[in-house]
């Protein structure tokens, strides 16, 4: 989360909602390990990685509802991994997220 701050300060003075994704869970072949996060600005500007590219597209659609709706979840996005290598995904296993809106 560390590698957030920076960003989340930026975000925070200039009065940007964020949505945080945490990594809680991961089974298989996962490239980051739980307590990863990333931060998505309601304008669509991301920071940090939960997945190493796997289904970041998919964990910023998911905080988009996020910033609609406001609502905490927990999402599991993975692939088995003849799945993953079929659509060019290398990671295979599965992650499950907590996400959240950020309190300032």
């Amino acid at each position: 989360m560390r590698e957030l701050l920076d960003d989340l300060e930026r975000w925070r003075a200039a009065g940007v909602p964020v949505v945080i994704a945490r990594v809680v869970e991961v089974e298989g072949s996962a490239p980051r390990l739980p307590g990863a996060a990333m931060a998505v600005a309601a304008d669509g500007e991301v920071a940090g990685s939960v997945s190493g590219g796997c289904v970041e597209s998919a964990v910023v659609a998911e905080a988009m509802r996020i910033h609609q709706n406001g609502e905490r979840r927990m999402v599991t996005f993975g692939y088995s991994d003849d799945e993953g290598f079929a659509v060019g995904l290398t990671c295979g296993g599965t992650i499950r997220l907590f996400m959240e809106p950020f309190d300032w």
